[in-house]
């Protein structure tokens, strides 16, 4: 159930009572949007994120009657040094998510298995072809929107996807929410899509439930607008909207 709607700056931000009917109340936007789109369009480009805070999104967009024939897919982040099948890597959590679940017009993968800097520059001309119309995306316990955490976060980036290494908090977020044993197993560094590129698509959805993201929830409605905590540049998106839950809302005073 939607408990309570509001707007900070150009933020809309949408306070669900649990975590699964916000899933389902961002699914039921997204698919909306994306069905507008495509009575305009012949495709529709996404940037996907991965992580277990999108599973109840994905599974309600995944069983939607979108045409995903006329759906390309990218997604927005990749470790590096995995190997291709560690179920880990963010292409294979789409994969299981949704990838290989609804028949789309195209998926493309960020190849963390060659050389960092060419894959980035192989997708960012990628990207360059085929301009962003939608992101679905989360926010990180330390505020990051892709791997973009607070050290190298920059709202004015010039490049589309970098090279980047991972703050503690990060990955011990990647511990927390059980994709690895010990922080000693989570890679050191990542592939992302910048800042700029994703606030560059028309569309901004950001899904973010649980307690351990009420910090970050509450610095990016309530914060100063920086770097400090990326997903504070939401606040400035002319169509973005933050679907959070009655534990990520937890320190809001609403």
């Amino acid at each position: 159930m939607l408990v309570k709607e509001f707007t900070k700056d150009k933020l809309r931000v949408q306070i669900y009572s649990s975590r699964q009917a916000m899933g389902e109340g961002a699914a039921e936007e997204a698919v909306a949007y994306l069905k507008e789109l495509l009575s305009k369009q012949e495709c529709v480009n996404i940037i996907f994120a991965a992580a277990p805070s999108q599973n109840e999104f994905l599974a309600a967009v995944a069983a939607s009657d979108i045409e995903w024939d006329r759906v390309n897919a990218f997604h927005m982040d990749e470790y590096i040094g995995l190997k291709s099948d560690a179920p880990q890597g963010f292409g294979n959590f789409l994969r299981r998510a949704i990838f290989d679940r609804v028949p789309f017009r195209s998926v493309h993968y960020l190849n963390g298995e060659i050389e960092p800097k060419k894959a980035c520059e192989e997708y960012a001309t990628l990207l360059t072809e085929n301009p962003v119309d939608v992101v679905f995306m989360g926010i990180g316990e330390n505020g990051h929107i892709a791997f973009n955490d607070p050290h190298v976060a920059d709202f004015e980036d010039k490049e589309v996807v970098k090279v980047v290494d991972l703050d503690e908090k990060c990955r011990q977020q990647q511990v927390n929410d059980g994709c690895f044993a010990t922080i000693e197993d989570v890679p050191t560094h990542a592939m992302t899509l910048t800042i700029p590129t994703l606030c560059r698509a028309k569309r901004l959805f950001c899904v973010v439930p649980a307690a351990t993201k009420a910090w970050a929830v509450n610095e990016t409605i309530n914060g100063e607008i920086s770097e400090h905590c990326p997903a504070s540049v939401m606040r400035r998106h002319d169509n973005a909207t933050l679907y959070i839950d009655n534990n990520s809302s937890k320190l809001l005073n609403y």
